[in-house]
């Protein structure tokens, strides 16, 4: 069987950016495989704060670097939504497209998807005033009030860019108390523009003519339900591993991650991950460059082997 590449990356975020500049600056035959924008959720975050050595950055500004960064040493960057993995000595990475790349290891860094309400009418009003991206759809919502729904600091820091456009942003949350850094969370307490409506949760988006108009929501002490005035909502209430193309494998899961060892190895062979899709406590864009660069060199040590 021809062998296109020494390793097929699948993911372009920071994980999948960072290991595609070691393996190929460690002169790997590297191929980068990708179905939406370059970057990951980076094209979605307005500020990033705490990157070694850059005080702040748009989010999607830093994407633009590292992916100029990982194909400078000869990777290849492909666009391909990958639905298979077949294990064998030399692996095939199926696309959807129906494109098939071979090669000799594979680096799992597809990251997590965004998590939903699961309540009425979300589905129906995605892009109709249901957004899971302020930094994409917050100018669509200039002198509108928006509800941001989380406590993280995700939540909280898109919570702060909606202000740059919104009237009123609220931020409803189920617990009493904010899970985000208190950095974050003073900058909302002392925003006047923000609500924050603690001990709540959603229940359902109310919608009129095709558009958010509203969202119930019950407050958890005693089950109260009411509606606030609303024509956006941006739910920020994490992720789930974005894994669906491995059902085949016999991967090693914990809580649907996968588990690696501290070289990123999994427990079959040739096939390693990197980033957000590992079991791990922390996930910022410097432990994913981090894992990225780690599992490189993992397999062109591996490789040489």
């Amino acid at each position: 069987m021809d062998i296109q590449y020494d390793v097929v990356i699948i993911g372009s975020g920071p994980a999948g950016m960072a290991a595609a500049i070691y393996a190929s600056r460690a002169g790997l035959r590297t191929a980068i495989l990708e179905y939406l924008a370059p970057g990951g959720k980076l094209v979605k975050t307005n500020e990033i704060e705490n990157y070694p050595g850059i005080g702040k950055i748009n989010g999607a500004d830093l994407a633009y670097q590292m992916h100029e960064h990982s194909t400078s040493f000869g990777a290849q960057y492909l666009y391909g939504e990958v639905v298979d993995i077949i294990d064998r000595k030399v692996k095939s990475v199926c696309c959807s497209d129906g494109n098939t790349y071979t090669t000799k290891a594979v680096i799992i860094a597809t990251g997590t998807i965004e998590r939903k309400l699961n309540i009425p009418n979300e589905e129906e009003m995605i892009g109709k005033g249901v957004s899971y991206c302020a930094v994409c759809d917050g100018a669509f919502f200039k002198d509108k009030v928006v509800t941001v729904i989380g406590g993280g600091n995700a939540a909280l820091e898109e919570a702060l860019y909606l202000t740059n456009f919104a009237n009123k942003v609220n931020v409803v949350i189920r617990r009493n108390e904010f899970r985000a850094e208190q950095k974050v969370q003073d900058k909302v307490l002392n925003n006047d523009k923000i609500e924050v409506i603690r001990k709540h949760i959603p229940i359902e988006i109310v919608a009129a003519d095709n558009r958010v108009t509203g969202l119930m929501i019950e407050n958890v002490d005693d089950n109260k339900r009411t509606v606030i005035d609303t024509q956006g909502i941006f739910p920020y209430i994490g992720s789930d591993p974005s894994l669906g193309f491995v059902n085949n494998l016999n991967l090693e899961l914990e809580n649907g991650y996968i588990v690696v060892d501290n070289q990123m190895h999994t427990n079959i062979a040739g096939i390693y991950a990197a980033g957000d899709i590992c079991a791990k406590k922390l996930r910022q864009v410097v432990t994913a460059a981090n894992d990225g660069a780690i599992a490189a060199q993992t397999v062109f040590h591996d490789l040489t082997k």
